[in-house]
């Protein structure tokens, strides 16, 4: 099991941002051996939310290894300026870039760009497409019901001004977010290249069940599911051996944030003593989990080196 690490742009506590803050986290990540920087993408949140894309090319020069991961709207960014930014990201980090991408569930999102809600799934199916496209040297335009206008204007010469593509020759690989829809997993077999999974809306048992689906589908559409890789985002944790600060933290931190109840919570996220999160983490492993993203939602450089020693250390990779 790989583990990676969400950057900190969720003011929990208040809009705590600063540019020394995201690079000692990301020195620390990079340090301990986490494998993943992620960074999430909202518009409208509960909490103050840094803009993903620039808190992401803010670190880049302070990484060397590590994977980088988007997990973007690309629906509500716009497929045109989000490809153009994807290729930077890619351009700039030498070829690490992962692209996660998912329609979002929050109706807000949507109209604070206009677009109806309604239509998220269409357009988020021929926007993938579209990514493709636009990243890829060579590739076929891409013609949709929603993007075609967009496509009929890019003549060859407006084409070049497109450039630079990214490092990678084939695009960023594009991982699809679903919380295990048979819809969801579909689209994940059709239209990606990994599955992003949602830590707080999957269980051991959700999860393991959604793979063996998923693994029908990519068999289907002639990938190896062998070698298709997945992850669980979003894991929020705080490791305590303190209960009621666990508590305070699900009720008073993460609930509200995510708008979720806290028994639940309880149950999914990594909050609390270390050997209750090793098990957890362990059931999840058994489950078919490849990769976990964590996100300290306070302590943050503390939490991670805690994380790494008292509970990532133990679990077999």
């Amino acid at each position: 099991m790989e583990f990676g690490a969400h950057l900190p742009v969720i003011g929990f506590h208040g809009p705590s941002f600063s540019l020394p803050r995201l690079l000692d986290y990301t020195e620390t990540v990079e340090r301990l051996g986490f494998t993943t920087l992620c960074v999430n993408d909202h518009l409208f949140a509960t909490r103050p939310w840094l803009d993903s894309l620039t808190a992401l090319a803010s670190v880049i020069g302070h990484t060397h290894q590590l994977k980088l991961m988007t997990m973007v709207l690309p629906v509500v960014r716009g497929p045109i300026p989000l490809a153009k930014a994807l290729a930077a990201l890619d351009v700039l980090s030498g070829g690490r870039l992962v692209v996660g991408a998912g329609p979002g569930s929050l109706p807000q999102d949507y109209a604070l760009v206009d677009i109806a809600f309604e239509e998220r799934w269409k357009r988020f199916d021929e926007v993938v497409q579209l990514l493709r496209s636009l990243l890829r040297p060579g590739a076929p335009p891409f013609h949709g019901q929603f993007y075609a206008s967009a496509i009929a204007r890019l003549e060859a010469p407006v084409m070049a001004s497109l450039e630079p593509f990214p490092a990678q020759e084939a695009g960023p690989p594009i991982w699809i977010g679903s919380w295990g829809s048979d819809a969801g997993l579909r689209r994940v077999a059709r239209l990606g290249d990994g599955w992003l999974a949602s830590a707080y809306n999957a269980t051991p048992e959700s999860f393991a069940d959604g793979l063996t689906r998923l693994n029908r589908r990519l068999q289907a559409e002639g990938k190896a599911p062998d070698r298709f890789p997945n992850a669980l985002s979003s894991m929020f944790c705080y490791l305590t051996e303190d209960q009621r600060v666990a508590e305070r933290i699900l009720t008073e931190v993460i609930g509200p944030t995510l708008n979720r109840s806290v028994d639940l919570l309880r149950e999914r996220l990594l909050v609390g003593p270390a050997a209750e999160c090793i098990e957890k983490l362990l059931r999840l492993k058994e489950a078919g989990v490849q990769k976990v993203f964590l996100w300290p939602v306070d302590d943050e450089l503390m939490q991670l080196k805690q994380f790494y020693e008292q509970v990532i250390q133990l679990i077999p990779e």
